[in-house]
């Protein structure tokens, strides 16, 4: 019999608790439930008021995966939705993860939360920029690390102020909070500063995706700053071997790196993170550093 659990006065039935997500480390889907809701009011601080597309792994990550945008079947109608764009002329709803509730409900399908860089209500207006710093093996984030120094001191230049937090995988992904910027505009900056990276450190960075220029070392990936494009929120699990988190590192934890596992966090080290370090991705959600793009004028009137 599927249990009934009252969340914030809605009914959500919970399933399968006991099934093994994570066969490397026995991690059940109850436990995936239960780290949801520890981490709820950091992630769904970082998730709200933007649409949210699922990657699904219900029978763990050796199992089907797949990616929708779309409401699962089955969405109870107290799920907020928000109209995206999916074409010229065309939109399609996508769920907002609003409330615990919604969290509890979508954690329930084993997922992991992506979230597009502009807020619902406003698509292809962008309020942060993403780079993804992937390694090719034998890179490792040891190197997307060096990379990233490289990055946060070229950003700093332009008066932008940089976070870092680990991919859940083998990178790092770094987020710069901005006012209220065309993503076509955002895309263009990332791309320069990629190949500007490449251009500095012809060692270490490729701008590029192609497999054959990677072997070694760190694609800047730009393009997830498209307005159709989505990046792994912070806090969400991976569909990983283990539970490992998305999580924010401070730029300490960066410097410090010196082998793959120092920024290797699963999800029972992240309310542990939370409560001596709070969250380190803040600045990113209240905007108080939000800056502009190199040659952008700024607004006319009061900051909001």
């Amino acid at each position: 019999m599927t249990p009934i659990t009252l969340v914030e006065g809605r009914r959500i039935a919970l399933s399968n608790l006991d099934k093994v997500i994570y066969p490397e480390t026995g991690f059940t889907k109850g436990e995936v439930l239960h780290y949801y809701a520890t981490v709820a009011g950091s992630l769904l601080a970082h998730i709200h008021n933007r649409p949210v597309s699922f990657l699904r792994y219900p029978d763990g990550p050796d199992g089907q995966r797949f990616f929708t945008k779309n409401p699962p079947p089955g969405t109870p109608a107290w799920v907020k939705t928000t109209p995206v764009p999916r074409s010229e002329d065309s939109t399609a709803e996508q769920v907002v993860v609003a409330d615990m509730a919604t969290l509890m409900w979508s954690a329930n399908l084993v997922v992991e939360f992506h979230t597009p860089q502009w807020p619902a209500g406003s698509p292809a207006v962008a309020d942060r920029m993403v780079l993804d710093l992937d390694p090719g093996p034998p890179a490792t984030v040891v190197e997307c690390c060096a990379a990233a120094l490289w990055l946060r001191e070229r950003l700093a230049a332009d008066g932008l102020h940089v976070y870092a937090k680990t991919s859940g995988s083998k990178g790092l992904h770094l987020a710069v909070p901005l006012e209220p910027t065309p993503s076509e505009q955002v895309s263009a900056y990332a791309k320069q500063l990629a190949q500007e990276a490449e251009r500095e450190l012809p060692d270490l960075v490729v701008h590029r995706m192609a497999k054959a220029l990677r072997p070694g070392k760190v694609f800047v990936d730009h393009s997830q700053n498209a307005a159709a494009k989505t990046t792994a929120a912070p806090y969400t699990l991976r569909a990983r071997p283990r539970p490992t988190v998305s999580a924010p590192v401070s730029w300490d934890e960066v410097a410090d790196c010196r082998t793959a596992s120092d920024l290797v966090f699963l999800a029972d080290d992240i309310a542990p993170r939370l409560a001596l370090d709070g969250d380190l991705f803040a600045p990113l959600i209240n905007l108080n550093r939000a800056g502009r793009l190199p040659g952008r004028p700024r607004p006319a009137g009061p900051r909001p």
